[in-house]
Parts: C-alpha cells; structure tokens; sequence
C-alpha cells in the first residue's frame, strides 16, 4: 500500500529538509518507508511512502 503526504509552504532549503525528515521517521514508525519524495516550484513536497507490512 502507498501513502502520498503534502508538505506545506516552506520556502528555505534546511527548514524543508527537517520537515522531510521528520515526516519520514514519523511514518517509519507506523510502518511506512520512503520511497520518493518532489520539491514544486511553490516550495511545497510531496512524499511518497510504500508501506513495509507484509
């Protein structure tokens, strides 16, 4: 099963970078890995997640 998470607005690079990681090792602890994640032009990410339960 696949997750995709929107990350809102966040215009500077090391600010993003934390929220991805953190969004990451939220959901690493309900069973999801990251797979893929896209920065937009309007300094948004998405993120996918696959989940690792089998």
């Amino acid at each position: 099963m696949y997750k995709t998470i929107i990350i809102e607005y966040t215009p500077k690079a090391d600010d993003m970078a934390i929220k991805i990681e953190e969004k990451a090792n939220e959901m690493n602890q309900e069973g999801y890995d990251l797979i893929t994640f896209s920065i937009t032009n309007t300094a948004k990410a998405i993120l996918v997640f696959k989940s690792n339960k089998r």
